[in-house]
């Protein structure tokens, strides 16, 4: 991944913070996206004493304007896009009963919306230089889960988004695939209206929910990323990986 161009959304906290830093460390010149200035700027400090490099882009991915800036700015910058990670996402509760159609239209445009439209407007850079596309999904996209009804639908699209894009850019070159993390310690849920205390109780009922016995940290996600970007997984295109622990094997009962 030394001297590669990665284009990851969601940089500033959770699993786009973890992976945009671990390409920078291993060589890559990242343009992390994501809405936090403060933050942003914290990870390229942080990512300073490696061999790559990072440049903020602050911007909202659900603006198409702001998209097109972003791929038009990164390709003067650098010349190319060897990878997009879409790692931006929100989450929020709600049931068929009660989710809003803001609340709807919200997680569906940042999680899944935003997500094709950048792979669409990256697809020429990809193309020239044969990269890939690497999506945050969730174990919520082929589980069920109650009282999170658009955030899963969301993640489900996201999964047949990659599913699809995979076969209909490998012959340009292009390979497509995501990862299905379980319950992960970031800001995702605190962000998505959740107290503090609820929280510390949801992250420690992982023991229970997650067979390995425990949630799982933004590193270990990143670290999937990052082989899958690389070309030790060459042969690899429209996989969704499930990162869990175990989690997407557990039953009811």
């Amino acid at each position: 991944m030394r001297n590669k161009i990665a284009v990851v959304t969601g940089a500033s906290s959770g699993i786009g913070r973890a992976t945009a830093l671990l390409f920078a460390r291993n060589g890559s010149d990242v343009v992390a996206v994501g809405r936090n200035e403060n933050e942003l700027n914290a990870l390229r400090d942080e990512a300073s004493d490696g061999a790559g490099s990072i440049k903020i882009h602050l911007g909202d991915v659900t603006e198409t304007t702001q998209v097109d800036r972003l791929v038009s700015e990164t390709s003067d910058t650098f010349g190319r896009i060897d990878v997009l990670v879409n790692s931006a996402g929100i989450i929020k509760n709600g049931s068929v009963e009660n989710t809003s159609l803001d609340d709807w239209d919200k997680m569906m445009n940042v999680n899944l919306r935003s997500a094709f439209y950048l792979i669409q407007k990256c697809i020429p850079s990809l193309e020239t230089c044969k990269g890939n596309i690497v999506n945050v999904s969730s174990v919520a996209g082929p589980r069920a889960f109650p009282n999170v009804l658009a955030y899963c639908v969301s993640k489900a699209g996201m999964d047949q988004l990659t599913r699809c894009a995979s076969l209909e850019l490998a012959p340009k070159g292009i390979r497509v695939n995501a990862v299905n993390p379980g319950v992960v310690v970031t800001n995702l849920h605190k962000r998505g209206g959740m107290s503090e205390e609820d929280y510390s109780t949801f992250v420690a009922n992982a023991k229970n929910t997650h067979p390995i016995g425990r949630a799982g940290r933004p590193e270990e996600v990143a670290d999937l990323i990052y082989f899958l970007a690389s070309e030790k997984a060459s042969w690899i295109t429209g996989a969704t990986y499930e990162i869990d622990g175990g989690r997407a094997q557990t039953c009811a009962r």
